[in-house]
């Protein structure tokens, strides 16, 4: 979770303004958490309200006030137009949105969860409360899958294999970097952010791959990152550095997550390469098809469906 928000952090300066380069300071007077940062840890302060989770439907439910309650301090932070509207109405229905939204909030889940299953679930029900287009979902459930993947100590091989269920990855980053513009959709965004993890050397170098395509950079850098924590682990200088630019409150909610991770530490099932992908993933994702889509938001404030996705 911490390498979503430091990922956020560091892309802040750069997300309308590309930097090209692995070469920048890392942290700056200019950074700040945005969106990304905030909507993480609503995710967070959600699923620290249980124990278990078993009934996926009231989790939903208990998610959309949290994202409400936690969200709604922060209505100038960067919020993508749908969702800030959503926030606005205290809307409870899903808009059918595709934007990396769903992506960039995933991370805690990957740490909840006992199993690459329950990891699934978890993350298609904190994309289904807004991100409920087959895009929207896929893009969480393949972030989470390869968190999870990564913090029970499975090999970079065996999470692109992982990875390769959900999109083809047939690029480089100097091969992209020139021409790569703006995008918030999960398709054109978490790909470029899987080649970021997947090109690096550790935390940090992640962080540079991520920024150094442009577009979308605290989001890019933010799903990057929060896959670098759980295979290489954080510097504590630049952890503490991150947390200094979150509020009291926001800091409150990280260090509650934290301490609640570590008191209910479980035991992890190590699966063998090849036999790590659910039940869900067979059906749902493997031989890319979807699920029926779960509709437009038709009632909510006055929103209605756009071309225009967002996050």
């Amino acid at each position: 979770m911490l390498g979503a928000i430091i990922g956020d952090i560091v892309g802040s300066r750069f997300e309308f303004d590309d930097h090209k380069s692995k070469e920048f300071e890392l942290f700056s007077p200019e950074c700040d958490f945005t969106d990304d940062s905030v909507m993480t840890l609503a995710v967070a302060k959600a699923l620290a309200d249980y124990d278990e989770i078993t009934d996926y439907e009231e989790f939903k439910n208990h998610l959309v006030k949290v994202m409400h309650k936690v969200g709604g301090r922060y209505m100038g932070c960067g919020y993508g137009g749908r969702f800030y509207m959503w926030l606005k109405y205290a809307c409870i229905e899903p808009y059918n949105s595709y934007g990396n939204g769903s992506a960039m909030r995933v991370s805690p889940v990957a740490w909840f969860a006992s199993s690459l299953e329950e990891c699934e679930k978890l993350a298609r029900a904190t994309a289904e409360v807004t991100h409920n287009h087959p895009e929207g979902i896929k893009g969480a459930v393949s972030v989470a899958g390869a968190i999870y993947l990564a913090r029970t100590g499975h090999t970079m091989d065996e999470i692109k294999e992982y990875v390769s269920k959900f999109y083809t990855i047939d690029f480089t980053l100097d091969e992209i970097r020139e021409e790569y513009e703006f995008e918030v959709s999960c398709q054109k965004s978490v790909p470029q952010a899987f080649e970021a993890f997947f090109e690096s050397t550790s935390f940090e170098d992640t962080i540079r791959n991520a920024i150094s395509i442009g577009g979308d950079s605290d989001t890019i850098a933010a799903i990057a990152g929060s896959i670098a924590q759980a295979y290489y682990g954080i510097d504590e200088e630049i952890k503490e550095t991150a947390l200094s630019y979150l509020d009291e409150y926001l800091l409150g909610i990280a260090e509650e997550f934290e301490a609640f991770m570590e008191k209910n530490k479980a035991e992890f099932r190590y699966s063998e390469p090849g036999d790590y992908f659910s039940e869900e993933i067979r059906k749902k994702y493997h031989l890319g098809e979807y699920a029926e889509d779960d509709g437009y938001l038709t009632d909510c404030g006055g929103i209605q469906p756009i071309d225009l996705f967002e996050e």
